[in-house]
């Protein structure tokens, strides 16, 4: 009989066919699509957004003339959207299927060991996380999502409800008016344009700072895009989860082959673009914020 490494001890892995050893699957493949396809629908929101909000800057007329002109600008930000509204159903309906396949219920779903709804753990975590930063505390033993994680995630689901429905409303007024009043539409400008604003800045510092720029991952965190991690990296970022897999035996069910480097060459070619870019969002946000706000 083979004997289960005991829980905490770092797992020997054996070695995948060209010598390397097998990593761990932190997320699948539609996962990885869903992400990076978000990434580029919420890059092409920014741009066309922040560039119509900001028109009157030299930075947005320029972009402006790359885009096509202010109105083809507009037309991209709308088929952004449109791929945007379609990733998040798509999410849905494999939330759904996940639902049926791995949990058997909503309730052990929402409620169980790997839920992304919020517990009374994430509140301890959160706390022993401000005593580990004052050197009060050791840090604290995240499961398979951490808090901030799931801060993250339901941005995302107050984003879709609010900037979807009121960039709905702003697309087709004239449907809306005809159950809802006028000066809805106003309203519906302004939350549009300033909940934009909001979501843009945080994700690209928040988000971006969380992901990529904490020592321990800096200059950047590539495994949402390759959807693996060492055993090692799980060990230390997860070890509340990676104590369930080895006591439950089931550590070596999620072990896969890494990609070959040239992969990984361009999924960094993509990832830095992708923070090019948002940072520079950032940097042309403020200056107009700063120096030509109006």
């Amino acid at each position: 009989m083979t004997e289960q490494p005991s829980v905490g001890s770092p797992v020997t892995l054996p070695p995948g066919p060209a010598g390397e050893e097998r990593q761990y699957l932190r997320f699948t493949r539609l996962n990885r699509i869903l992400h990076a396809t978000m990434i580029v629908s919420f890059i092409s929101l920014a741009l066309t957004g922040m560039t119509l909000k900001f028109s009157y800057t030299g930075w947005a007329v320029f972009l402006s003339h790359l885009f096509g002109g202010f109105e083809t600008a507009g037309y991209i930000h709308r088929v952004a959207a449109v791929v945007m509204i379609g990733i998040f159903v798509t999410h849905l309906v494999d939330l759904t299927r996940r639902k049926s396949r791995e949990f058997g219920s909503w309730k052990a779903m929402l409620l169980g060991p790997n839920s992304m709804v919020f517990n009374r753990k994430d509140l301890a975590d959160l706390i022993g996380n401000f005593k580990w930063f004052l050197g009060k505390g050791p840090r604290p033993a995240y499961g398979r999502w951490t808090y901030w994680e799931k801060f993250d995630y339901f941005a995302v689901f107050w984003g879709m409800c609010v900037i979807g429905s009121t960039g709905l409303m702003l697309w087709f007024p004239e449907f809306f008016t005809r159950f809802l009043p006028g000066w809805l539409i106003n309203v519906a400008t302004i939350i549009h344009s300033d909940e934009a604003l909001l979501a843009v800045g945080f994700i690209f510092t928040v988000h971006f700072f969380n992901t990529h720029l904490r020592p321990e991952k800096f200059p950047m965190d590539i495994v949402v895009f390759t959807g693996r991690m060492t055993v090692e990296e799980l060990q230390e970022d997860k070890p509340e989860e990676y104590d369930a897999l080895v006591s439950s035996g089931k550590l070596d069910e999620h072990l896969v082959e890494p990609y070959p480097p040239i992969v990984i060459r361009a999924i960094r070619v993509f990832g830095w673009t992708a923070l090019t870019l948002g940072f520079s969002i950032v940097v042309w946000i403020i200056y107009a914020m700063v120096f030509a706000y109006r």
